[in-house]
């Protein structure tokens, strides 16, 4: 049986570059842990000639304001300059309902949403009474996906589902109740965006938990799903490392820096 292909894409729309390694490990080491370690935000676009799909859909400039990050350029608007219009975007895979992942949902009016059930429940249930792990989520974004629910446009997700021939979702929680992890069929094997599931290479290299968590053991036994579900750890792209930008291309010399593909062998 033959599976499609696709070619995905890295698309940076913010940046947050005031952060320290003690930000982004649970233990970080002592004698590094003032070390400047900066953080991208990424869209991911998967696409062939059958279909375009997009994963997560990041966060505008007001929520940016709000949380001191620095949008670049709308997620909307920087999959326009690529030539993706995101009124024609008609599927999403949300990866779990953070604010940079879910914070622009009304910018895409016609797509349905692939979506754990788990994380609606986490987003909506008992946890959100503590305000510390309330602290990742924006109300207005969580109320919007309701409204979405309600109006058919959610499709939720038990663990392993198949979006389209050739793209799989698979819940490894963790960071959140319901993160999931898109594996992707590409020429050079599949490929997994990892969103979450590992921010920088260093959590699934070294073992090395992000601080926001709410089960370390899951966060854990994600990384080593990840290797299971990736051609080789070549092939695992994680969420917000900037060095994904200097390890695969640019789509083309105009989006350097900026959209980079990773469908292809890495350059490092």
């Amino acid at each position: 049986m033959t599976t499609d292909t696709y070619e995905i894409l890295a698309v940076k729309y913010a940046e947050r570059l005031d952060r320290f390694r003690a930000e982004s490990f649970i233990t970080p080491e002592a004698d590094d842990h003032a070390t400047p370690h900066p953080m991208d935000y990424f869209v991911w676009v998967i696409r062939n000639k059958a279909r375009t799909i997009l994963v997560d859909c990041g966060f505008d400039e007001a929520e940016g304001r709000k949380r001191k990050r620095n949008v670049m350029r709308a997620p909307a608007s920087a999959l326009e300059l690529i030539g993706i219009s995101a009124g024609s975007i008609e599927q999403m895979i949300v990866t779990h309902l953070h604010y940079d992942h879910a914070g622009t949902l009304g910018a895409f009016p016609k797509a349905h949403f692939h979506l754990q059930a788990a994380e609606m429940q986490y987003a909506t249930g008992p946890c959100m009474c503590h305000g510390q792990l309330r602290i990742p989520f924006t109300v207005d974004h969580v109320c919007e996906m309701v409204r979405h629910v309600y109006s058919g446009r959610v499709m939720f997700h038990e663990g392993d589902a198949e979006i389209a021939p050739g793209i799989t979702v698979h819940k490894t929680g963790g960071h959140s109740r319901g993160l999931q992890c898109v594996r992707v069929a590409t020429a050079s094997g599949p490929v997994v965006l990892a969103s979450d599931v590992s921010h920088y290479y260093e959590n699934f290299e070294k073992g090395k938990v992000f601080p926001i968590v709410i089960d370390p053991e899951d966060t854990l036994r994600g990384y080593a799903r990840l290797h299971q579900l990736a051609a080789s750890p070549r092939h695992i792209v994680p969420g917000h490392d900037p060095l994904v930008l200097q390890r695969y291309p640019a789509l083309n010399s105009q989006t350097a820096g900026f959209v980079h593909r990773l469908d292809v062998p890495r350059l490092d």
